[in-house]
């Protein structure tokens, strides 16, 4: 057997403990300070295997959790260039979940709040990287673990930190969870632009004067049919309504009214022609007032033969370790948007398997973890020259 699978597969008693802390540890997006004490939690966990750890702070005004950015050198070595692990510290699991959610293993599942995304996926980063150097084997590249604090609020503070330090990489490894049973690797996503529709119109009394009124609601229910025409499902441009709000009482034609439009797509030139489109609406009542604000917030994570190399080297790899390794496009966005938009080769899915994201059976396969950490292990130790 592969002398980093055997040992991976030894130390799984190991990695469920580390993952039990973790994900005992709560860290929703929306409280900084537990995300903060997650991410002492990480911090302390990552100090066997590296003396540069670093809590990046953010702005005040984004109020999040500080980021964490750990650095492990190759020993007695000066060469260039890094590896960069992607993950985020943050859930989407409110405090107080694990009352209804408990850390639990079951059926060879470890069960639990953030386990699958993305707790899971910082644990075989973790092993992957200390077991390269406690065996011996040599790094070709610097290799630095940057995990956000506000990923599942679209990583208002993080964006220009990951973009920055991709830059700096020659590959972007994401540990988000991969997709399915078969534990697939996404070499693509949606791109996800949030835009509101605000109408301002007339307020008048319902049963007196209801000619003299110009009802936002009306407009804007109008308004949402044109926009959902700009959908095309061809080339997978898809666009959901999600909240609505307006009015103030039965009696009263609603003067106020306000739509959050989402948009996913697939190719940058869908971005700007549907933004294009939504800029331009013009009102039915021409005695209302539309207002178009937002915009896109990730980019798309497009298809491109540097990540589709990337993609077949993996493949190789993980042949070698038994696991038949496979691809996917999805809907769903995360920070290897940024870092494939700015032309880094950029590989997703290479955290946990498992399933139930943001769901109550949220959970990851306990005997593939080793195996994923020492498929992650030898593709760190293979790049570079």
């Amino acid at each position: 057997m592969d002398a980093l699978l055997k040992e991976m597969i030894r130390q799984e008693p190991e990695m469920i403990r580390m993952l039990r802390r973790f994900v005992k540890a709560e860290s929703p997006s929306t409280d900084p300070s537990a995300v903060n004490r997650f991410g002492k939690i990480v911090a302390e966990a990552a100090s066997p295997f590296s003396r540069e750890v670093r809590e990046v702070g953010s702005s005040r005004k984004f109020r999040t959790g500080n980021h964490l950015k750990i650095t492990v050198r190759p020993p007695g070595s000066r060469r260039s260039g890094q590896v960069l692990l992607l993950g985020h510290l943050d859930t989407v699991w409110p405090l107080g979940t694990l009352k209804q959610m408990p850390f639990r293993i079951s059926c060879g599942r470890a069960y639990g709040p953030g386990a699958f995304d993305m707790k899971g996926g910082i644990v075989q980063g973790f092993f992957a990287v200390r077991n390269l150097l406690d065996l011996g084997i040599p790094l070709k590249k610097k290799v630095v673990f940057l995990l956000t604090s506000d990923e599942e609020i679209k990583s208002p503070s993080s964006r220009a930190l990951v973009e920055a330090e991709a830059r700096k990489s020659d590959a972007v490894l994401v540990l988000e969870p991969s997709l399915g049973p078969r534990g697939s690797l996404k070499t693509s996503r949606k791109g996800i632009g949030e835009f509101q529709l605000q109408v301002e119109g007339r307020a008048a009394h319902s049963g007196l004067d209801p000619d003299e009124g110009a009802s936002t609601i009306l407009e804007i229910a109008k308004q949402i049919i044109t926009v959902q025409s700009f959908e095309d499902k061809h080339s997978s441009v898809t666009i959901n309504t999600g909240l609505i709000s307006g009015g103030s009482r039965t009696n009263v034609v609603p003067e106020q009214a306000e739509a959050t439009i989402e948009v996913r797509i697939v190719h940058q030139e869908d971005q700007q022609r549907v933004e294009k489109k939504l800029r331009s609406l013009k009102p039915v009542d021409r005695r209302t007032k539309l207002t178009v604000s937002g915009g896109f917030i990730r980019p798309p994570f497009e298809k491109n033969p540097q990540t589709a190399e990337l993609f077949q080297h993996a493949r190789k790899l993980a042949k070698s370790l038994g696991i038949s390794l496979s691809q996917a496009s999805v809907g769903g966005a995360s920070d290897g948007n940024f870092t494939a938009a700015v032309g880094i080769p950029t590989l997703d899915g290479l955290g946990a398997v498992g399933d139930g994201a943001h769901a109550n059976h949220e959970h990851v396969v306990i005997d593939e973890m080793p195996r994923r950490a020492a498929l992650l292990a030898h593709l760190i130790a293979s790049l570079g020259s």
